[in-house]
């Protein structure tokens, strides 16, 4: 604990280095570019194979809710949640260093 009292405006900066360039890196680097993942890909090859065999089969086939809206939606939520999460990072990073730069010494 005296550790920490002593060092604690390091402590405090180095934490928010920390997050910042964590947030900075994940928001502009690892954050894939639009495009079609493996997923999109093999769900496309699913949608045409059972579009292939339904029109093939001479039965008056039953109507099946389409499960790709509710799989988009949840990917957009997801990719908001994701860019969300790094952006409180970067703003949390940034505090840290205010704070660690404007406390006044006791």
């Amino acid at each position: 604990m005296e550790f920490f009292l002593t060092h604690k405006k390091v402590i405090i900066r180095a934490f928010g280095t920390i997050l910042l360039l964590v947030g900075f890196v994940i928001f502009f680097w690892a954050t894939p570019k639009e495009g079609v993942s493996q997923n999109e890909l093999a769900a496309l090859n699913v949608a045409r194979m059972e579009a292939k065999v339904a029109g093939s089969s001479s039965k008056a086939s039953k109507t099946v809710s389409d499960p790709s809206k509710f799989l988009e939606q949840m990917q957009e939520t997801r990719a908001r949640q994701f860019r969300y999460l790094t952006i409180f990072m970067m703003l949390f990073g940034v505090g840290f260093l205010v704070y660690s730069f404007l406390k006044k010494e006791e």
